[in-house]
């Protein structure tokens, strides 16, 4: 149900559109405690005109009992709107943190410059401003009014100087908006800016400590640093004078609301409860205004993230949910694909086509830079192709939901990064542990006796605060991750990067036990010993199919008659045996 409530909000507008009648409560709320508010300065009329004149102790008593009433009933309804608000921000928090959230990771294989944490941050900030108490002075400054016109009933000289103070508060508020949005957009991407690079330099800190580039680095993020507090200043500076003037005229205002109240009771114009109650008044009604002005920081910082979360959730909506398909056999068939990776402009794969039927297994080989990575993120969905096709048994691979197709793919990527967590739950991809399936994989991966040497075996924590792995523990993990639960596909990116000699004896016997259950096999490699278990060679320069074909004839194309040598060695020194009819390769050379 949730899937389809956010499919219909494609932005953050609808979604707060959404939310119309929690806003119409609050704006209730807001009539009452503005209407209460009037309290006091007609207790302090009544206290000034009525009690002084009449000495009636019975009188004061019952305005005080009255008055004291509707402050408790005030204190009610401003704790009520406020967790009105609370929890409205909460609610939309949980709505738009799991879409944002899934909207970056689609962002970080599309755009990887774009993507980062800041949504999370923006959300965050928005999240905050909506319960805090800014939000408030703008349900309060509709009644503005109720308190002028109350003042124009006192006197009229009364409510025009009212409403002369507020226009002129107004004025500086706006002249703090525009004088102040260009300088705190530009601070808000200086900071972010120096942040990002601060982040980088500290992801690569072993790198820039081994070949002294620390300093250096540390000299360019400050000058970014630099730049966004001397941004902050400026903006800070100017928006003080507006301020500070604003508070000074408030003080003012309120001061010769006085005076002319005494100068309207010295003519016998009104009495002298009015010149008490109409100061208060005044100030009731300059209050939102005031607010305003002081909550006008974070409201600043609350609108540029809403700008950005809104052009963010419009710019990549939610993908539209597809008809569930069956599990897939694995029959892979990729056409004349062309891929531009995200961001570029240049094709980096040009017309590739092959392909594998259930079961077999393809090397892929070719020199760096060739395409050989970009190819195997095509044949996932990770990266979409510019022309050509992908299709999965039939079916384009974009036709499958991921959340489904995930669990019937195994990836191994060339830099294995393990997550924040067990080594158990890191083979289980992090969902519900089942302890048969977790050691199979390790036993698979051939790599259940190093995770049994660890500290606490399965059980050891790994990333942030764990254990730290080696290159080659963390490509063999992955390994185990790749192949747990029932994939019908798995690819390995360069597999054996990293590993030892066990290793690669580990990996040999993990293709050998994967293809014999019929799961087909994409695997990146120039070791020739693992290409010598594969059914097909493909291999690319330049982004361009140089071959493809079965194994023998592919790789005594590719490395000329010593490899015809070896494997007329390799054959005499083994039985003959039959080979079933099924098994012998079909495709032609490419």
């Amino acid at each position: 149900m949730p899937q389809v409530v956010e499919a219909k909000r494609n932005t953050l507008r609808e979604t707060l559109f959404s939310y119309r009648k929690t806003f119409i409560h609050v704006g209730v709320f807001s009539l009452f405690i503005n209407l209460i508010m009037l309290a006091p300065p007609l207790y302090m009329l009544q206290v000034y005109d009525r009690v002084l004149a009449s000495r009636s102790h019975e009188t004061l008593l019952l305005l005080t009992l009255v008055l004291g009433w509707m402050f408790l009933t005030l204190g009610v309804l401003e704790y009520v709107r406020s967790r009105i608000l609370i929890r409205f921000s909460a609610r939309m928090d949980h709505e738009l943190n799991s879409r944002i959230y899934r909207t970056l990771m689609r962002m970080a294989l599309r755009d990887p410059e774009r993507a980062g944490y800041q949504p999370l941050s923006d959300l965050a900030v928005v999240r905050q401003f909506m319960a805090g108490n800014g939000t408030f002075a703008f349900f309060d400054t509709p009644w503005i009014p109720i308190y002028l016109g109350v003042l124009f009933l006192f006197d009229p000289l009364f409510g025009w100087f009212a409403l002369f103070a507020a226009v002129v508060l107004t004025i500086l508020a706006l002249t703090n908006e525009f004088s102040t949005r260009k300088l705190q957009g530009q601070a808000n991407e200086e900071q972010t800016a120096a942040a990002s690079l601060a982040v980088s330099q500290m992801r690569n800190a072993e790198v820039l400590h081994a070949m002294g580039m620390g300093d250096d680095l540390q000299e360019r993020w400050i000058e970014k640093h630099r730049k966004s507090v001397r941004a902050m200043s400026s903006a800070a500076d100017r928006a003080g004078v507006w301020l500070n003037l604003s508070k000074t005229l408030r003080l003012l205002f309120q001061s010769l609301m006085l005076g002319l109240g005494a100068w309207l009771a010295i003519n016998n114009q009104i009495t002298a409860g009015m010149v008490i109650a109409g100061s208060i008044l005044m100030g009731r009604a300059l209050a939102p205004i005031d607010q305003l002005i002081g909550a006008w920081k974070g409201f600043t910082n609350a609108r540029q993230s809403f700008a950005r979360l809104d052009k963010l959730l419009k710019g990549m909506p939610e993908p539209k949910r597809r008809l569930s398909l069956p599990e897939p056999d694995g029959d892979i068939k990729v056409e004349n694909a062309v891929l531009i990776p995200p961001g570029g402009k240049v094709p980096v794969l040009k017309g590739i086509s092959f392909r594998l039927r259930p079961g077999e297994m393809l090397a892929i080989v070719g020199s760096s830079a060739a395409g050989k990575s970009s190819l195997v993120r095509a044949v996932l969905g990770l990266w979409p192709l510019a022309a050509g096709s992908v299709k999965l048994d039939g079916a384009e691979i974009d036709q499958w939901n991921r959340d489904e197709l995930g669990k019937w793919v195994g990836y191994l990527p060339q830099d294995v990064e393990l997550f924040e967590g067990t080594v158990a739950e890191n083979i289980a991809r992090f969902g519900k542990l089942n302890d048969k399936r977790i050691v199979k994989a390790a036993r698979v991966a051939g790599v259940d006796d190093m995770i049994r040497a660890l500290p606490q075996g399965y059980e050891t924590q790994i990333g942030p605060g764990g254990l730290a792995l080696s290159g080659g523990q963390r490509q063999r993990i992955g390994l185990a991750r790749a192949v747990y639960g029932k994939p019908r596909i798995i690819v390995l990116d360069e597999p054996n990067a990293n590993l030892d000699e066990a290793g690669e004896r580990a990996l040999a016997n993990a293709c050998k036990y994967l293809k014999h259950r019929g799961i087909t096999l994409i695997l990146v490699s120039h070791r020739r010993h693992i290409l010598s278990l594969a059914d097909k060679i493909l291999s690319l320069e330049e982004g361009r199919q140089h071959l493809f074909g079965p194994r023998d004839a592919a790789m005594e194309h590719l490395y000329g008659p010593m490899e015809r040598l070896r494997r007329e060695r390799t054959q005499s020194t083994r039985p003959v045996q039959a080979v079933p009819a099924a098994r012998v390769a079909t495709n032609e050379m490419g």
